[in-house]
């Protein structure tokens, strides 16, 4: 079987059956999910999640969450898992939504990083679902990036990092929204988010009753190895002139910087190189695209790339959050 597979038009089950047993078998494949690009093997193959390691040049602490098709697959390697968890799964699974529960002993401790808990979620794109339905195994899947890259929303991103590394890479289009899912954990009944995404605090909270944001303006700890290599900042103030005056400030005193600006502000800034992040009215379409313009900033080889920041509602806490990480929490707030 072919290593590249174009699925973007049209989905051969035939050849993902195939796969998915390869899969089983302990072969490694990048292929997409919802949120990002995966890179994704059996997880009850401790061989084969430390090969994943070994690729992405991971650190061996950070746990690795699986991808699972049901919540019967979730009873196999979760136990203990309370009335409110269960309504958290039926309320948010399949989606961007990833819940840390109790580990069974199924789980080898190389997922986990020896840690008793496991982080779990079914998908909704309709490639990894099946994928995970056909090998009948839950899928070890980090993001598909060597580390010290951002995520990937697209193959093209991410085939030259790849190519040579893995068994299978399908290319089934671009992500439909762009961040990794929200991490979700119950403590004391109440669910602690670990880190912001997609579905919101408020959406949870809509379920439980209760939300608390762990670390709110502090970059996840889940997140660290997507930093990129370029020294970068972050700025940002609820007065729009004090943010684009000190943004045109540093890079007037800056050799060759580059911009990621909101669309209304782009002109603001004509005089140097800029990207458009896109509309602060459509955050949907920035998280889509952020990974993939982080890296295009990167490409240009800046000596500093200054990121317009965002306020913290909905969905803009995720944004927020990934854009510290980039920066490494160097944060200006005028």
């Amino acid at each position: 079987m072919d290593t590249y597979l174009d699925f973007r038009n049209n989905i051969d089950e035939v050849k993902l059956k195939e796969i998915s047993t390869s899969i089983r078998d302990g072969k490694i494949a990048i292929f997409p999910t919802e949120t990002v690009y995966g890179i994704g093997t059996n997880a009850l193959n401790s061989n084969s999640v430390k090969k994943i390691y070994e690729i992405k040049g991971r650190d061996f602490k950070n746990p690795i969450n699986l991808l699972v098709s049901n919540i019967q697959m979730v009873e196999t390697i979760a136990k203990n898992i309370t009335s409110l968890e269960y309504k958290l799964m039926e309320s948010f699974f399949p989606g961007p939504f990833t819940l840390i529960l109790e580990k069974t002993t199924n789980v080898p401790n190389e997922v986990t990083a020896g840690s008793n808990t496991v982080g779990v979620r079914i998908p909704s794109n309709e490639i990894a679902k099946k994928l995970v339905e056909f090998a009948g195994v839950p899928l070890a899947t980090p993001s598909a990036n060597i580390s010290g890259k951002p995520s990937a929303t697209s193959v093209e991103d991410i085939i030259n990092d790849f190519s040579n590394k893995v068994d299978f890479i399908i290319n089934g289009g671009k992500c439909n929204f762009g961040l990794e899912s929200t991490i979700v954990r119950v403590i004391d009944k109440i669910p602690h988010i670990l880190r912001p995404g997609i579905i919101t605090a408020e959406e949870i909270k809509k379920v439980a009753g209760n939300v608390i944001i762990e670390n709110k303006n502090l970059p996840s700890s889940q997140l660290k190895h997507y930093q990129i290599n370029s020294p970068s900042i972050m700025v940002f103030s609820n007065n729009r002139k004090k943010m684009i005056d000190k943004i045109t400030s540093i890079a007037n005193d800056t050799n060759n910087p580059i911009i990621l600006s909101f669309s209304e502000d782009t002109h603001y800034y004509h005089t140097f190189n800029v990207i458009d992040m896109g509309s602060k009215n459509n955050l949907e379409n920035v998280s889509k695209n952020l990974f993939t313009n982080l890296r295009k900033a990167e490409n240009t080889s800046p000596s500093l790339i200054i990121i317009e920041g965002i306020i913290e509602d909905n969905l803009g806490l995720a944004i927020k959050n990934r854009l510290l990480n980039v920066c490494n929490n160097n944060y200006i707030e005028v």
